[in-house]
């Protein structure tokens, strides 16, 4: 739980903030062993506004990226891990998640903790258990501002890309909006309006305007019943896909059935696996426990449950590299098996997973782009097809009535 207090430091400058602590009386001793002679201590109060303070945060991937390199930095030029994190808690103390985050960080770090200790008995912000694990083991082995800055680089890598995906799609998407709001208007209240002009003409329709008559009807009688089932559709699926495990499965395993986006899918998980594990691997961690660790990272479950398998058969001594072409869930690309076999036999295995991140990433890169660039012309094609089938469709029975 955390404690709010206000004092003056061993400098006797007035302090204001939180600590974590079990009990008071815990917390009472943290103070003092900080040399902080509080004036007033006690525990936050809950209450209902503040609900979600009491949860552990999760920080965003840009966020996160910048905190690690700028303690890899502070770390790299010499200054104490417990000094770091001080200065990252005063450059921080207007932002109350990560100022609350970084005492209780220097908290434990004060008690004899170690950085892994700290990050994992923290309970204001949730960070990933590949985070964590590689914070653990590059501390055993004195490489914690290296691992930090790699771990910087691919967290900002992943934001880039999310972001990147983002902002590419919202035109297109915008234009699907306003294309479907648009056809929807013109069925809904534009037809209508039209087809009363239809029924004074004794004359057969053409199909056409027959099938563009019955959707105006449909729509203009439904319309609230349509906009519910697409909105009931959209927070069903979002649900499903957050919730129900077999139906996630369900939908990556069909999504990799799909021409081109199959590819695209593959190769980004593979490059996120291959960047991690060979992260992992330079800091020491076990292979087992790297795979372990990278695979639960991937966001399609088909490839996760691959890698995860895997991992537990490498237990046995079996190759990486015979376990994922001999996997019956899904055939991996064979030339990600066959550089890891060579990494496997040359024991430069972390080496070539860097190397095929790298070009995972430039391929997968270019596809996306290749598919963002192709998806604005598509519904704008989208677009003109579906209005001006309509609106040939309302015109041919006025022009049959002007040339009889």
């Amino acid at each position: 739980m955390l404690f709010k207090y206000q004092g003056f430091d061993s400098n006797g400058v007035k302090v204001k903030s939180k600590i974590e602590a079990t009990t008071l009386h815990e917390a009472k001793a943290k103070l003092k062993a900080k040399s902080i002679l509080y004036t007033s201590l006690e525990e936050e109060n809950f209450n209902f506004s503040k609900f979600s303070l009491k949860r552990k945060k999760t920080l965003n991937l840009s966020a996160l990226a910048i905190l690690s390199r700028d303690l890899s930095i502070y770390l790299d030029s010499g200054i104490s891990l417990i000094s770091a994190v001080e200065l990252l808690k005063q450059r921080y103390k207007n932002d109350k998640t990560l100022s609350a985050f970084f005492e209780s960080i220097s908290t434990y770090l004060d008690e004899g903790k170690t950085f892994y200790v700290a990050l994992d008995s923290q309970n204001v912000v949730n960070l990933p258990e590949f985070y964590k694990q590689s914070i653990k083991i590059s501390e055993n082995g004195g490489l914690l501002e290296s691992v930090l800055l790699e771990l910087s680089i691919f967290l900002k890598e992943q934001d880039r890309v999310r972001k990147q995906a983002g902002s590419a799609l919202a035109y297109p998407l915008f234009i699907l909006f306003i294309s479907l709001f648009m056809v929807g208007f013109m069925l809904s209240f534009i037809v209508p309006k039209i087809t009363d002009i239809f029924t004074q003409i004794d004359q057969e329709l053409p199909t056409s305007t027959q099938i563009v008559i019955s959707l105006g009807d449909f729509f203009s009688n439904n319309y609230a019943y349509v906009l519910a089932g697409i909105f009931g559709f959209i927070f069903s699926f979002i649900f499903l896909m957050k919730k129900s495990k077999k139906f996630k499965y369900a939908f990556d395993k069909f999504v990799l059935k799909l021409p081109f986006f199959s590819t695209m899918i593959e190769q980004a998980e593979l490059s996120r696996f291959s960047y991690m594990n060979s992260i992992l691997i330079k800091s020491g961690v076990p292979i087992v426990q790297a795979i372990n660790l990278s695979a639960n990272i991937l966001k399609n479950e088909v490839i996760k449950r691959v890698f995860v398998e895997a991992s537990n058969s490498v237990v046995e001594g079996k190759k990486l590299s015979v376990l994922l072409a001999n996997n019956k869930i899904y055939k991996i690309d064979e030339s990600f098996i066959h550089s890891i076999a060579i990494g496997e036999d040359t024991s430069k295995l972390s080496e070539i997973l860097n190397n095929l991140a790298s070009l995972y990433n430039e391929s997968n890169k270019d596809k996306t782009d290749i598919f963002l660039s192709l998806l604005e012309p598509i519904f704008m094609l989208f677009v003109g097809v579906t209005i001006g089938f309509i609106v040939i469709s309302m015109l041919l029975p006025i022009f049959s009535m002007n040339l009889g």
